[in-house]
This record gives C-alpha cells, sequence and structure tokens, in this order.
C-alpha cells in the first residue's frame, strides 16, 4: 500500500557494526514499533526492506538509505521518530519521504567521504593529494572473492583535497589521538564497478607519495547520491520523492477544478 525511503547513520562505535548487525536491529526496531510490514511471499516470510549501497563494516555514515513497504499508510515523520527511539545511539533514522518515484539506487551514483588522518601534516596531505590528483592512473591491489585483484583508483575520484582539522569545525571523537597534528580529506568517488572505496585511494595515496598515517584512518561518509558532473556536487538522492510529494495536492486540486469545470 505504501513504500517509505529512509536515511539513517552509522556514528561512532556503532560504525564498527556490519551490514548484517544492522538488518538484525532493524528488523527488531520494525517489530517494537509495530510498523505494518509488507512481508515476502514463500516458506520464510521476511519484512520488505530494500538497502541500498551500504558503507563498509567500520566506517561511520551519514547517509544511508533503504526502503520498506507497508499494508497500512503511515505518515513518514512519525514513523521516523518510532523507528528512531526503537534503534540504538549511534543508528539514527535522520530522514524519511514516501516513496513516489522509481529508482533510488540508480539514484546513488557517487558518495562524498571524509578521511581523519591522525598523525599527518597538512603538508604532506596536500603533496600527497597533488601526486594523486595529477597521476593518469593509480594502480591497487585489493582481496575480493575470487583472489587479489589489480585496479585503477584514479578514475573513479571525481575530487580530491586536502585541510586541517580545525578544533572549531571538527566533532570531538574521543577514540582519536589529540596530541597529533592531523590532516582532513575531502573526496568525491564515483560507484564504478569494481568499487573505488576510501581505503582504495589511501593504498592509492601511499603508492604515488609514500603516505602512511600512522593511525588507521577515519573513515566517514557525508553523503551519496547522484552525482552532478556540471557542479561536480553529489544531489540528494530523496529530492524527487519530496518534490513528488509536495507537487501532489497541487496536481489533485487541478484535476478536480477540471472536473468541476468540465
Amino acid at each position: 500500500m505504501q513504500r517509505v525511503r529512509l536515511r539513517y547513520t552509522k556514528r561512532g562505535r556503532l560504525r564498527f557494526t556490519s551490514h548484517r548487525d544492522f538488518q538484525r536491529a532493524f528488523e527488531r526496531a520494525l517489530r517494537r514499533a509495530e510498523v505494518p510490514m509488507a512481508y515476502s511471499a514463500g516458506f520464510t516470510p521476511h519484512p520488505k526492506v530494500s538497502y541500498a549501497n551500504a558503507a563498509p563494516t567500520g566506517t561511520g555514515s551519514e547517509a544511508e538509505y533503504l526502503e520498506i513497504a507497508l499494508t497500512e499508510a503511515r505518515d513518514p515523520d512519525q514513523l521516523r521518530a518510532l523507528l528512531d527511539e526503537s534503534l540504538p545511539a549511534g543508528l539514527d533514522i535522520v530522514d524519511a519521504v514516501e516513496a513516489r518515484t522509481s529508482g533510488l539506487a540508480d539514484r546513488l551514483t557517487a558518495s562524498v567521504w571524509e578521511l581523519r588522518l591522525d598523525g599527518v601534516a597538512l603538508a604532506d596531505a596536500e603533496l600527497a593529494v597533488d601526486a594523486f590528483m595529477k597521476a593518469e592512473t593509480v594502480e591497487v591491489q585489493r582481496k575480493m572473492k575470487n583472489g587479489m585483484r589489480t585496479f585503477d583508483a584514479r578514475a573513479a575520484v571525481a575530487s580530491l583535497e586536502a585541510q586541517s582539522a580545525e578544533p572549531e569545525t571538527q566533532s570531538p571523537q574521543p577514540d582519536r589521538p589529540t596530541d597529533q597534528p592531523c590532516a582532513i580529506l575531502r573526496l568525491v568517488v564515483r560507484h564504478v564497478t569494481p568499487a573505488v572505496r576510501p581505503d582504495d585511494v589511501l593504498s592509492g595515496l601511499r603508492a604515488v607519495a609514500d603516505l602512511a598515517p600512522p593511525v588507521p584512518a577515519a573513515v566517514t561518509r557525508l553523503a551519496q547520491g547522484l552525482f552532478d558532473e556540471e557542479t561536480g556536487t553529489v544531489t540528494d538522492p530523496l529530492a524527487p520523492d519530496r518534490e513528488a510529494v509536495a507537487a501532489a495536492p497541487l496536481m489533485a486540486a487541478a484535476t478536480a477544478a477540471a472536473t468541476a469545470s468540465a
């Protein structure tokens, strides 16, 4: 009867939860919130939940998306609040909209990532970024299901820049060192095949400039959506649904007026 699209986060220590862990927690939240879920057919029915492009385990995210199917209509804002109350802090439902368009997954074509490099001076990060962006190809290796695979990490990176970690603009992270220099990398990565992940970009920086942070980078996905080639930005994938919802009353009023005049 109704499809609702949700944006959720993985913050703090909850960034270490796997996608399967989140699935279990979310299904428990659906039961606690008494959401009228639609279920699949067959011997083992399960809630109709579609997950889109989940972030790797160990990375934080401000922009994860899923879609649920309901057997009864619900107000998206009230549904968001109920589900958010039923999830642990760190796994937060931050946005909800009724699905009025198709192809949510098709609108997730790029991600904006932030990499916190503790122990790396800004000047060193800038030199590495410059070398990476000037390279035509940057080959890296990653172990996949079929063994080690070599691929180009450079082509998928639409933009990459380094900036200093300003205390007044960066949220505190208790599990990160605070007495060392820290550089922040902000990058936009297109979703290609094979997928280029933030750790692949770090491997590329190590290959072209010998940049090796002394501690593992803290990685956070800030946004994901449709990549605008003209502006180089990533747009909100839920915007078309919000526009369709807002336009529905106007279209209904226009239809009613036309019918009445006829």
